[in-house]
């Protein structure tokens, strides 16, 4: 804490009362420049927390919930702007990523009509697939269908543990899970 009362001249901080109002006002000071930098925080979706949030949610259509977790929410906020405008393969691979915090891949087949989102950095299904898939199909173009292609691990990824170091893991664990 900045105390206020050592800007001023030595002679206000000999007087009892004076140095008393600084260290009232050295303590609101302190306030004041929380709520700045909590209210800055909240002019970015990446950094706005709790009821920042909720404003952002709000102006772009999202409904508010607050039981989920703040990076997810943040995360489907970003993913919401990104989406405005035209849709490209980068938009949408840009909307991917943001939802997965990983790599995301977007391969296009023009002759069928659709495309595949391809997770490179993520090993198995992504947690929120299902919100993904919610923004997916809003900013996409109505007669483009798509699909997801997972990462799994293969066995030839787990020689270079022994059975006795995998034995307490599930296939489920070993194809996508973390490893010892």
């Amino acid at each position: 804490m900045r105390e206020l009362i050592r800007e001023l001249p030595l002679h206000y901080q000999a007087s009892a009362p004076d140095a008393e109002l600084q260290r009232a006002l050295s303590l609101l000071a302190v306030e004041v420049e929380a709520s700045v930098n909590l209210t800055m925080a909240q002019l970015f979706p990446s950094t706005a927390s709790g009821w920042g949030l909720e404003l952002w949610e709000t102006a772009y259509g999202i409904p508010v919930e607050r039981e989920k977790d703040e990076q997810f929410r943040r995360a489907r906020i970003i993913s919401k702007i990104r989406g405005q405008g035209t849709t490209t393969l980068e938009m949408i691979r840009m909307v991917a990523a943001a939802f997965v915090n990983g790599d995301v891949e977007v391969i296009e087949h023009s002759g069928q009509y659709s495309f595949i989102v391809k997770f490179v950095s993520i090993i198995g299904v992504p947690p929120n697939i299902q919100d993904l898939t919610a923004a997916i199909l809003e900013i996409k173009p109505a007669h483009l269908a798509f699909d997801y292609q997972y990462t799994y691990r293969t066995w030839g990824q787990l020689q270079a543990y022994t059975w006795g170091q995998l034995s307490g893991n599930t296939w489920a664990d070993l194809r996508e899970g973390q490893l010892p």
